[in-house]
């Protein structure tokens, strides 16, 4: 019994040492750096953008979604200068044109980029040379869209792997989102099994990484961010400081992206909306960036002091792309020196 007993002891450390790895919670995140005067106005003229916008890059490209747009969908910048370049993807009923503009999938290594259309339940193939060429470019269809499991966003590696978020409708006003492997050529769906005990209803948003073989969920109603490998297996669960003390409204993790070796994230934390001055309802937006490593653990959060709708990541330049709910409604932050 007595040489049994520290070999019992060593492989409960061990149990112990592999939980913690997997299993960390982070009550606070007080490495505050304020990046206020380092976000620089980008000036857009010749087409009017609606404040939802979603940003993209694309070689040399800016792509900006526009779901509010009365006429094209999808506007195209110089990613350096940001000079305007093309707009395409007409709103309409017609075969060619888009009823309801969902995400873009980018496909650097053929030059074209996909974009989804939720009202047809297709997803359309654009070739970026011909958009900048043809101002009455039409694209084609690429395949079509089940309607009782489809991708709503997904990360383009080639025709047989998109790594995906996927909605599953269940009954008539609810559904589940998880991530999973699609295929684009056949339209089938492999899920990720993984799935968090404690939480009934998820609701994600995601980045994966071929490079680092991970794919990251944040979660937009809960303090908890998950990695995990390309092939399902869970690497970590991130508890934030609100983690355990939820409050229905409250939105937390929202844009997810990976950026060199670190994962950023626009954090909000407080209630989706409340009352201003006036009485009426006003969204919060996040304002905030978290960094975290590749592993989840916390390294500083970015105040921007800006509130912020969405944003991107320009790997060339190494700066981020924001959308802002601000007056300068577009801007970029250099993030060397920041982020490295």
């Amino acid at each position: 019994m007595n040489k049994l007993f520290p070999l019992l002891l060593i492989s409960f450390c061990w149990s112990c040492s592999e939980s913690s790895e997997v299993e960390k919670y982070q009550d606070e995140r007080d490495n505050i750096v304020n990046v206020k005067d380092k976000i620089k106005e980008i000036v857009i003229e010749d087409v009017l953008i609606d404040s939802r916008a979603e940003l993209y890059t694309m070689g040399d490209y800016l792509l900006i979604q526009d779901i509010e747009s009365y006429d094209k969908l999808i506007h195209l910048f110089d990613k350096k200068t940001f000079k305007y370049r093309a707009s395409t993807a007409n709103k309409g009923p017609g075969p060619r044109e888009i009823a309801i503009l969902g995400s873009i999938g980018i496909d650097e290594a053929r030059n074209k980029f996909y974009v989804s259309d939720h009202g047809k339940l297709n997803i359309l193939t654009f070739d970026l040379d011909s958009v900048l060429a043809d101002p009455f470019y039409e694209p084609h269809v690429k395949i079509k869209i089940k309607p009782r499991q489809f991708p709503s966003e997904y990360i383009y590696v080639n025709d047989t792997l998109c790594i995906s978020r996927i909605i599953t409708p269940i009954g008539n006003n609810d559904f589940k989102t998880s991530v999973g492997k699609w295929n684009m050529s056949t339209g089938e769906i492999e899920l990720m099994k993984n799935d968090h005990p404690e939480i009934k209803k998820k609701r994600i948003n995601f980045i994966a990484s071929i490079e680092h073989n991970i794919y990251v969920e944040c979660y937009s109603n809960h303090d908890l961010m998950t990695i995990c490998s390309l092939d399902g297996n869970l690497k970590h669960n991130i508890y934030g400081p609100r983690w355990g003390n939820e409050t229905k409204g409250i939105r937390d993790y929202i844009t997810p992206i990976i950026c060199r070796d670190k994962i950023i994230v626009s954090y909000s934390g407080k209630v989706n909306f409340e009352k201003d001055a006036n009485g009426k309802l006003k969204y919060n937006y996040p304002s905030t960036i978290l960094v975290f490593d590749l592993n989840g653990n916390y390294i500083k959060t970015l105040e921007t002091a800006y509130e912020i709708n969405s944003f991107c990541y320009d790997k060339d330049n190494h700066r981020l792309i924001l959308n802002l709910n601000e007056e300068m409604q577009f801007a970029y932050l250099d993030l060397n020196g920041l982020v490295d």
